[in-house]
């Protein structure tokens, strides 16, 4: 028997109102931060970064591709790694929707990671998608936007994420169980796995100059994550109990998909 409340419509509604001018609210207090991003002061990239992709060994300007606007999305998937992170995976599952509309918009994008470009085809081929990735295996980008880390600054304590110092549960000892789990199903284990981190970051290209504009890291990223703003508008919510997600090609719904799309005889 459900432990929620029961009420009538006219209850429904009055509730409903109230919680309308807290969305409103936040809307509004959203607003006021995506200005307050757009206020950051630009910092020139000075270094050459390179880049491995399907056109060829690319610099970070060359991403830009003509636009003037750079979403890079840092995937988690080391050179360590069998598979891409479960959790970058159902962020991905996104991209390829909105990659088109952002162009449109003088917004170039791009996932980057550390693993070898073949690895990256192959796992993007497996999982159906066509957004551009790139390798960064022979380049310091990773580790200079503070989303890869050395063996040396793990075993020393001196990983800095999300702007600060030891302050996520992949630096946590013992391995919190989700980070094991998750590495495990990278294929991999717990440090190899806690050295890339997930986040996302923006470039401008003006008078040939890359500035780095916006960095956000950890749960920085939950509002690009579409799966979770769908669930934060069901009746249950996330409703989590430990890492309950896996790959899109993983949760044996084949079958349940194809009745859901079946149309009436």
């Amino acid at each position: 028997m459900t432990q929620h409340e029961i009420g009538t419509r006219e209850d429904w509604l009055a509730a409903r109102i109230e919680l309308l001018e807290a969305e409103k609210e936040l809307t509004r207090r959203s607003d006021e931060l995506a200005k307050r991003r757009q206020a950051l002061p630009w910092v020139p990239v000075t270094k050459d970064y390179r880049f491995n992709t399907e056109a060829g060994n690319l610099s970070l300007a060359d991403l830009f591709a003509g636009r003037s606007q750079l979403v890079v999305y840092h995937f988690m998937f080391g050179p360590g790694y069998q598979a891409g992170c479960p959790s970058c995976s159902a962020v991905a599952d996104g991209f390829d929707g909105i990659v088109p509309h952002l162009v449109n918009h003088d917004v170039a994008f791009w996932a980057v990671s550390r693993a070898p470009l073949p690895t990256l085809q192959a796992y993007r081929a497996r999982l159906g998608w066509t957004f551009p990735w790139a390798s960064s295996q022979d380049s310091d980008f990773n580790f200079d936007f503070n989303v890869s880390f050395t063996e040396a600054q793990q075993r020393e304590g001196l990983i800095d994420y999300n702007y600060r110092r030891a302050g996520h549960a992949m630096d946590a000892a013992p391995v919190p169980e989700p980070v094991a789990h998750f590495a495990r199903m990278s294929g991999t284990d717990a440090p190899t796995y806690s050295r890339d981190r997930p986040g996302v970051s923006t470039f401008v290209l003006e008078d040939g100059v890359v500035y780095h504009a916006y960095s956000t890291f950890a749960r920085g990223v939950d509002g690009l994550w579409n799966m979770y703003q769908w669930l934060d508008r069901t009746p249950k919510g996330r409703n989590e109990t430990g890492a309950w997600f896996r790959r899109r090609d993983e949760y044996g719904l084949g079958e349940l998909l194809n009745l859901s799309r079946a149309r009436p005889a």
